[in-house]
């Protein structure tokens, strides 16, 4: 098994695009890449702890590959926006891949050059590629919330604007 991080703005919306995929072991909803051992999520909240909401996914790469993953990844974002991701503002919102090794590296760094490369996006591509740090699982109740709250998850989901962006640059 292996790990893959990314931070794609609210965690609650980065869980089901990759939940119950052969090959997907696992999806945790978390913090990472800040400067405070063992966050909460009121502390990360106010974007002063230097976290950025994360998944962190176990995956089998036999039958699930990173580049997939990073397939999966990149249309659930706004790859150009450097504030945050749609309603949610500020540096918790931000996104990331985090690499877990050099080949990750490698493969997430071809993945961003191919997207700007492309030409659907008129602003750069500011979503960075760092080196996993220590990831936090955040608290329970932020754990499969699309699951267990799903009318909160729905309207949240809705109002934000996310999957109108999705649609018009994605599909």
């Amino acid at each position: 098994m292996q790990k893959a991080t990314f931070a794609g703005g609210c965690f609650w919306c980065m869980v089901s695009p990759f939940e119950e995929l052969p090959g997907i072991e696992g999806i945790i909803s978390g913090y990472t890449g800040g400067h405070v051992e063992n966050p909460t999520y009121e502390e990360v909240k106010t974007g002063k702890t230097g976290h950025y909401e994360a998944v962190e996914i176990t995956y089998d790469p036999k039958l699930f590959s990173y580049e997939r993953l990073l397939n999966l990844f990149w249309p659930q974002i706004d790859p150009t926006d450097a504030g945050g991701q749609f309603q949610d503002r500020g540096s918790q919102y931000r996104t990331a891949i985090f690499y877990h090794n050099e080949e990750q590296k490698k493969l997430a760094e071809a993945s961003k050059e191919k997207i700007e490369a492309s030409g659907t996006f008129k602003k750069p591509i500011v979503t960075e590629i760092l080196r996993a740090q220590t990831f936090y699982p955040a608290e329970e109740y932020h754990q499969d919330f699309h699951r267990k709250n799903p009318a909160h998850y729905k309207d949240d989901r809705k109002k934000s604007g996310r999957d109108e962006f999705i649609e018009k640059h994605w599909k």
